[in-house]
């Protein structure tokens, strides 16, 4: 073929993967073992768009150099195939979840297939199937016959918790647990019935039901994770979330809160990941403190890091959601505080967290004791204050925190200062240590001596505890959704019980329609018969974060109906060693899959504490949006962009001449046309008319324009369709338009999020049919580094189409022959070749593949220079340049006459010999103008340097017969003649 034909030729080596199944992997092997990851997709029903390969890509890359490398690479894909999306259309159209899934995953696996993936597809997962789903539940199962010991730093077996009951109680049992975990003997335990026993058992459990104030959403119909909600609204669809209390299904991780913390240091991720996840675990150390209620026998408990500042607490503020603010509020303040909480707990918690301006509160009425002076203080409600941070109480310090100082100026409380040297200060909070004042017993001392001797006193007192903090909670497990994983638990009364293992999995139920029941109950309420043994099962189904939090494990073992995964398998691929995906999931998938694997690990199911050894987090791929201008006041009028800036530009500097001249161009063109009679187009700009300019009867303000998101399939290098504009819509039939001189019309642009809301999703089919799919692989690294985000824009694409012509080309003619030789390579062509496998291969290890295609291209080029049509040279530049365009990398290896495919063999290697320079070009200059360049031998001696610059003809018409006063030679940078 005399051009790169790529269709054929991409459809005729994906065709030769698949048939010859050649990215199969088997999990024993004599090479080193590299599993490359990614975050898989969940499959939405608008399929991909062009920013989503971004990372499949780069991880495909490192695959195919890693099996080059001599690796036995495990590179595998599936579904994330729960989710609120398919179940929302089977709400409105009654089509099962499942359909829709199904024919989504179908979809996607077209559009990941035609990019060239070396993906394992044998190894594929569809969480939504049960022979995904049963092992999610089994894993749930093993969680709730659990419980942490804190002395062996690890979850065990329920049986060794329940053996210590029967010979001590819980005296001596160093547990996580609940905080209203009673207290009791053997005696006790042994004398419980069933009932009783199992109720105690909920407390240590690592899975158990409870009451917990959750984010509930209406429109939805269920609980949203604290991550899936932003500004008060749910993350997907927008909606309104309330904060209410519900029976859940919650996970204990915050019995890992210290090791998940602890083990970021060991991981290769980046520090703002790292960052994010140690501040949503925030950790803290300090104490609680006991504070009676006045006229009460209440004590409410608040926790502080800095109890050194107790003498300062001039307030309480309680969380609206605390459970005795009905008991704590006064007959006089029951209004306001009732009002103020239904508003405040309506609010989620994330909100509340960033909110850190707003200042609002009202006072209950009561007050509060303080331990160390007895000092009556007021008690009040503000929504800063978290129900499930901490104890829901917060001791007010206003002269040493910033945000209670504000509430206390903006209320007009107390404010009393206990650090030394803020007396004179604006803002006391500035100062965070010193020397303590009006402080009673800590008086004199150092704030950081203080804060020990605080705690000491409070435990010696009775009144107080030292105590580590995590800002984390417990996740909560329910969904209140049909399409999701089935929880395999039963309920006697109030206790859960669960399903035989032998009876998993178990199933989703048919029901006859997709939304809650008419009572409120979740949908599997609709199902006939939803029980186990005759007793009712429970009604909720897991998170969407269930099934991925052990995805990675399955991977491994796929088709293992016995076990999630043999010990062989998990011991064989240990950590995954390259993950990619996006930094929205840094406290949410990626803490929970931490969290699942750790407590597979420490239950001996897996040898490997860590999922994800290399975490890269990509950047998004942003949409270039196009915009048409509609003048204000018309339905269907459109301005060009560089002829709106032209006019406002003329009319804000007083060019009236120039202003009018325009206008009456616009007039001449569209005058009689728009109106349909002899009246005029008349165009003003701001809010005057400019006069004498023509007698219209109608105004439009060219200062005053609508931009209007428009498909940027109608567009070209900015350059609009007009055509296919009025074709594009209903309402833009009629449109009329404003042009350039050249009867183009100009778009604007803008750089934002890919949206079909904003018509800029580039759909990567598009640009396979148009460039192929070796292009789209090449444009998407050439964009920009891996992790910053970077906009699209088609326009710049023909470049590295270009490029892979200019590859072609270097094995054929313009006539189609095959022109490669077996001649020997010149040193200058082993140089360029040695060069750009040593540049390919840094990039690939340092994860920076931008600049890899740059030197392709720059190969490429100098080879074409060259003429340089040699095998030797060619066949390795194919192999290097593989990872990133395999199929026309795997075609021209075949016409190369190789068996088999390219991915098979060895990356070339780097010999840098061929980098050493042997001689030096210097730039020879006369009386310090630049008059010739002449190349030298690195070793020579700087006389002979000399000599023969002044031998040659070149410099000598220069020195017109005289005699140089001097000499300048500068090793490896320049020759000077002084005459």
């Amino acid at each position: 073929m005399a051009e790169y034909n790529f269709r054929e030729v991409e459809q005729k080596w994906q065709k030769y993967w698949a048939e010859k199944r050649l990215y199969k992997t088997e999990n024993t092997s004599d090479r080193p073992k590299f599993y490359a990851l990614d975050m898989f997709p969940y499959p939405s029903g608008a399929g991909l768009h062009v920013g989503h390969p971004l990372g499949y890509i780069a991880s495909d890359i490192v695959s195919r150099y890693k099996r080059l490398k001599g690796f036995n690479v495990l590179h595998p894909m599936g579904f994330d195939s729960f989710g609120l999306p398919a179940e929302q259309y089977a709400i409105q159209t009654g089509q099962h979840p499942a359909i829709t899934t199904e024919q989504n995953i179908s979809r996607y696996k077209e559009q990941l297939k035609n990019i060239g993936f070396s993906f394992d597809w044998d190894r594929e997962v569809q969480t939504h199937q049960p022979d995904y789903y049963r092992w999610t539940q089994w894993i749930f199962m093993q969680l709730f016959n659990s419980w942490y010991n804190n002395d062996s730093d690890k979850a065990e077996p329920i049986e060794s918790l329940i053996a210590q009951f029967e010979k001590n109680g819980n005296e001596g049992v160093h547990a996580v647990c609940d905080d209203d975990t009673p207290a009791f003997s053997a005696t006790d335990w042994n004398s419980w019935d069933e009932e009783k026993k199992l109720t105690i058992l909920l407390h240590y459990r690592l899975t158990f039901p409870s009451e917990a104030v959750v984010n509930w959403c209406p429109a939805l119909g269920t609980v949203l994770a604290n991550d899936e909600v932003k500004d008060g609204v749910s993350e997907r669809g927008g909606h309104p979330v309330e904060r209410k209390k519900m029976k859940q299904w919650m996970m204990r991780i915050t019995a890992y809160a210290d090791r998940l913390l602890k083990n970021l240091e060991h991981l290769d991720w980046s520090e703002s990941m790292k960052d994010m996840q140690t501040n949503w675990i925030g950790k803290s150390f300090g104490c609680e403190l006991q504070f009676g209620v006045q006229n009460s026998n209440r004590v409410l408990t608040a926790f502080t890091t800095r109890a050194d500042t107790i003498y300062g607490v001039t307030f309480m503020v309680i969380a609206p959601e605390h459970e005795w603010i009905d008991e704590l509020t006064t007959e006089e303040q029951k209004a306001t505080v009732d009002e103020y909480v239904t508003a405040a707990v309506n609010r989620s918690e994330r909100e509340r967290q960033m909110d850190v301006k707003s200042v609002s509160g009202v006072f209950t009425g009561s007050y509060a004791i303080n331990p160390f002076n007895n000092e009556p203080i007021p008690i009040w409600v503000s929504d800063y204050v978290l129900a499930g941070y901490g104890t829901g109480v917060v001791m007010a310090v206003p002269s040493s925190d910033d945000r209670d100082y504000r509430f206390a100026r903006h209320f007009d409380l107390a404010v009393r200062l206990v650090i030394d040297g803020t007396q004179d200060m604006e803002d006391p909070t500035e100062k965070k240590h010193g020397i303590m004042i009006n402080s009673g017993i800590l008086d004199g001392m150092d704030s950081r001596d203080a804060i020990k001797k605080a705690i000491d006193h409070a435990e010696q007192q009775g009144f107080g505890k030292a105590k580590v903090n995590f800002k984390m909670r417990d996740a909560v497990f329910s969904r209140q959704r049909y399409w999701g994983e089935p929880v395999p638990a039963y309920f006697k009364g109030d206790i859960p019980y669960l399903a035989d293992e032998q009876d998993l999995p178990l199933e989703l139920p048919a029901i006859d329609q997709y939304k809650p029941t008419e009572t409120g109950e979740p949908p599997l309420g609709r199902a006939k018969d939803w029980t186990y043994q005759g007793y009712p099962l429970e009604l909720t189904t897991m998170p969407g974060w269930a099934a991925s939090s052990w995805y990675f494990l399955r991977y491994m073992d796929p088709e293992n109906d016995k076990e999630f995964a043999s010990k062989e398998a998990t011991g064989y691929w240990g950590q995954v060693d390259l993950y990619l995906g996006g930094t929205e999931h840094a406290t949410g998938h990626l803490l929970y899959s931490r969290f699942w694997n750790m407590f597979l690990y420490d239950r001996g199911w897996i040898s490997h504490e860590e999922p994800f050894k290399k975490l890269i987090n990509q950047g998004m791929i942003q949409g270039r949006s196009n915009f048409v201008y509609r003048i204000k006041g018309s339905s269907n009028l459109f301005i060009s962009r560089n002829k709106l800036t032209l006019l406002q530009n003329l009319f804000q500097n007083q060019k009236r001449p120039e202003l009018e001249s325009e206008i009456n161009k616009v007039n001449e063109k569209l005058g009689a046309s728009y109106f349909g009679g002899d009246g005029q187009l008349l165009i003003i700009s701001g809010e005057e008319l400019v006069d004498d300019i023509s007698i219209a009867h109608k105004n439009y303000s060219i200062a005053n324009v609508t931009p209007i998101h428009i498909d940027i399939s109608l567009v070209k290098n900015d350059i609009l369709d007009v055509d296919a504009f009025k074709d594009w819509q209903v309402g833009s039939k009629d449109a009329i338009f404003i042009l350039e001189d050249n009867n183009e019309y100009i778009c604007g642009y803008e750089v934002e999020k890919m949206s079909k809301r904003y018509y800029n999703v580039v759909n990567p089919d598009d640009i396979i049919e148009r460039y192929g799919a070796d292009t789209l692989r090449l444009y998407e690294m050439f964009l920009g580094p891996l992790e910053q985000f970077k906009p699209w824009n088609t326009n710049g694409i023909d470049g590295v189409f270009k490029f892979l012509r200019k590859l072609w080309h270097l094995f054929h003619n313009n006539e189609g022959d095959f022109i490669v030789t077996d001649d020997q390579p010149a040193n200058d062509e082993l140089k360029v070749l040695h060069r750009t496998i040593k540049k390919a291969q840094d990039d690939i290890e340092n994860y920076s593949f931008n600049t890899s295609v740059s030197e392709f291209m720059i190969c490429v080029n100098e080879l074409t220079a060259m003429k340089c049509y040699k095998r030797a040279i060619l066949k390795d530049l194919v192999v290097i340049i593989s990872p990133y365009a395999p199929h026309i990398a795997e075609e021209l290896w075949h016409r190369l006459g190789n068996e088999g495919s390219v991915t098979q063999t060895v990356f070339p290697q780097f010999n840098p010999s061929w980098l050493v320079e042997s001689e030096h070009e210097y730039p020879v200059s006369v009386n310090g103008k630049m008059r010739a360049k002449m190349s030298f031998p690195l070793d020579m001696p700087h006389e002979d340097i000399e000599k023969q610059v002044l031998a040659s003809e070149a410099i000598q018409k220069w020195l017109g017969g005289k005699d140089p006063k001097k000499v300048i030679v500068v090793p490896k940078k320049i020759v000077n003649v002084v005459v």
